[in-house]
C-alpha cells in the first residue's frame, strides 16, 4: 500500500492528546484488575458505557490518565509495548509497589529521568517516569 504524504495534502486535523490507553487482560479478570489498579495504584474506576459492558473489562482514571482494561481471548501480555506514566515522587511509588510484592526494574538510561517498569497482574509492562529538572 502506498501512503499519501502529509506535505502533499492540505492538513485540516491535529492531534490533541491521548484519550486513553488500553491494556489487555484474560477473560474473567475484572476483579483482579480492580484490586491492582484501584487498590494498589489508587486509580478511580469509571463506569463503562452501557453498550460496551457486555465486552467485559473495566475502566480506570486518575486526572487526565485513562486506562481501559480490555478482555482478550486468547490473551497474550504486552511485554515490550507499554504505556509510560509521568509521576511526581517516582521513588515513593516504587517503594509502594515493592511493599505490595510487585517486582520493579529500574532503568536509568535516559538522561534527566528517574524511571522504572513493572508488570500488571496480567504481565503487561508499565513504565513510570519522573523528569528531573535542574
Amino acid at each position: 500500500m502506498e501512503y499519501i504524504k502529509l506535505e502533499e495534502i492540505r492538513v485540516t486535523f491535529t492531534f490533541k492528546s491521548i484519550d486513553h490507553i488500553q491494556l489487555a487482560a484474560p477473560k474473567g479478570s475484572e476483579e483482579t484488575a480492580r484490586k491492582f489498579f484501584k487498590n494498589i495504584l489508587g486509580l478511580n474506576e469509571v463506569e463503562k458505557p452501557e453498550m460496551l459492558k457486555g465486552n467485559g473489562g473495566v475502566w480506570f482514571s486518575y486526572g487526565n490518565c485513562h486506562i481501559h482494561i480490555g478482555i482478550e481471548d486468547p490473551f497474550l501480555p504486552a511485554k515490550k509495548a507499554h504505556p509510560a506514566f509521568e509521576v511526581n515522587n517516582c521513588e515513593a511509588l516504587k517503594n509502594h509497589l515493592i511493599a505490595n510484592g510487585i517486582d520493579v526494574t529500574e532503568d536509568n538510561r535516559i538522561p534527566n529521568a528517574k524511571r522504572f517498569h513493572f508488570s500488571d497482574p496480567f504481565g503487561n509492562r508499565i513504565e513510570i517516569i519522573e523528569w528531573i529538572l535542574d
